[in-house]
C-alpha cells in the first residue's frame, strides 16, 4: 500500500478550496454528470477490475498515473529525481519487474483504447506545495520520459503500438496532484505541458469547474456521510480515514460499504434532483478495509449510469458537456 501517514495528515487538515457550490440554475441541464477518477493507477489486477467495472456499467473513468510505476527501481534510482529529493526516492515505490511493467503499459493502451482518460498524478507522490514553477517542468518532463519510454521500460520495446507516441504527445490531458497539493509554481507548469485541466482542489459541496488564467480546476467536493452526515472528502481514502482511522478493517467491511454507497446515492440524488452539478468522486488503486469502497463504487455505478439524463464520464469527457450547458444555461455559473 502506499505511503498514506503524509496523506492522513493533509486530509485531516485541509480545508476547501474554493468556496462553496454555485447557487442551482433556473432550469437543470439535459445531463447529471458523474466524474470517476483512480489516483495512482498501478495495481494491475485493479486495472482489469475497473477496466471490466467499466463495460458492464458504461462508465468511463479518468485513470491518473504515477509514472515511477513504469520503471524498476533498478532503473528509476538511476533516472528519477524529483525536486528536493535524492535520486531514486519515490513515496510509492516502482514497479517490482519487467513484467509488471508490460502488463501495465497494455492496460494502459487498452484504457486508451476503451475511450479513458489517462491523466498525470506526477511520478513519485510528493507534496509539491513547496515546488516552484522550474520543480514542476521537471517532474513532467519525467512523466512524459516515462509513459512514452514505458514499452522499452517492459523489456517489449517492439511490442509498442502505433499511435503510442501520439497518444504520449497529445492525449494527456489532466492533473491531479499528489495529496492535493498545490503550489503556485503549478498552473504554469501545466500550461507549459499541454495540459488542459486540473484536477486537484477541493470544494464544500459538488461544484462547476473554476478558471484559472483560462484552465478548468476541478474538486473533489465534500458530502455528508454516516449516521450524523457529517462531512467528507468525497474520496476513499478519505472514507477510510472516517471510517477506521486509517487502519485496516476488514471485520466491519460490509457495514463501511453500505454506508459509503449511501453517502454516493445521496449526493448523486441531491444533484440529480436538483441543479445537476457534476458529481465526481475518487478512488485509488489499493482496496482500503477490506475492498467496501470498490465495492460500493461497483454497485453505485450498476445503478447510476443506466438511469436517464446520466453521464458517467472522464474528465476530459466532461469538459465540452460542461462547455455547451455553459453556453445554454448563463445563470448556472
Amino acid at each position: 500500500m502506499p505511503r498514506f501517514s503524509a496523506a492522513l495528515a493533509l486530509a485531516l487538515t485541509l480545508t476547501p478550496t474554493l468556496a462553496g457550490a454555485t447557487q442551482p440554475s433556473a432550469s437543470a441541464p439535459s445531463k447529471q454528470i458523474v466524474i470517476i477518477s483512480f489516483d495512482g493507477a498501478h495495481d494491475n489486477r485493479l486495472w482489469d477490475r475497473s477496466l471490466d467495472m467499466a463495460r458492464r456499467t458504461g462508465a468511463h473513468f479518468t485513470y491518473f498515473l504515477s509514472c515511477t510505476f513504469l520503471m524498476t527501481r533498478a532503473d528509476g534510482g538511476k533516472a528519477y529525481q524529483a525536486p528536493g529529493h535524492k535520486t531514486g526516492r519515490s513515496n510509492v515505490g516502482f514497479a517490482q519487474s519487467q513484467e509488471e511493467i508490460q502488463t501495465r503499459a497494455r492496460h494502459i493502451w487498452q484504457a486508451h483504447l476503451d475511450g479513458h482518460d489517462i491523466g498525470s498524478h506526477a511520478c513519485g507522490h510528493f507534496d509539491g506545495k513547496d515546488w516552484s514553477e522550474k520543480d514542476w517542468n521537471g517532474e513532467f518532463t519525467a512523466f512524459h520520459s516515462a509513459l512514452e519510454n514505458a514499452w522499452k521500460a517492459g523489456g517489449i520495446g517492439n511490442e509498442e503500438p502505433q499511435g503510442w507516441t501520439d497518444f504520449v504527445d497529445h492525449d494527456i490531458k489532466g492533473f491531479r496532484a499528489p495529496y492535493l497539493s498545490l503550489s503556485d509554481g503549478l498552473l504554469p507548469a501545466l500550461k507549459q505541458h499541454g495540459f488542459v485541466y486540473d484536477a486537484s482542489l477541493v470544494t464544500k459541496g459538488p461544484d462547476w469547474p473554476a478558471s484559472a488564467d483560462g484552465m478548468p480546476r476541478f474538486g473533489l467536493p465534500l458530502i455528508p456521510e454516516g449516521p450524523s452526515q457529517r462531512r467528507v472528502i468525497g474520496m476513499d481514502y478519505n472514507l477510510f480515514v472516517r471510517h477506521s482511522m486509517g487502519v485496516e478493517n476488514r471485520k466491519d467491511s460490509a457495514t463501511f460499504e453500505e454506508r459509503t454507497l449511501d453517502a454516493y446515492h445521496k449526493a448523486f440524488q441531491h444533484e440529480y434532483e436538483g441543479s445537476r452539478i457534476p458529481l465526481q468522486l475518487g478512488f485509488h488503486f489499493v482496496e482500503m478495509n477490506g475492498g467496501a469502497y470498490w465495492r460500493a463504487l461497483d454497485r453505485f455505478l450498476t445503478e447510476t449510469c443506466s438511469k436517464p439524463d446520466v453521464a458517467c464520464v472522464s474528465y476530459a469527457e466532461a469538459l465540452p458537456l460542461i462547455e455547451k450547458q455553459k453556453k445554454a444555461d448563463r445563470s448556472a455559473f
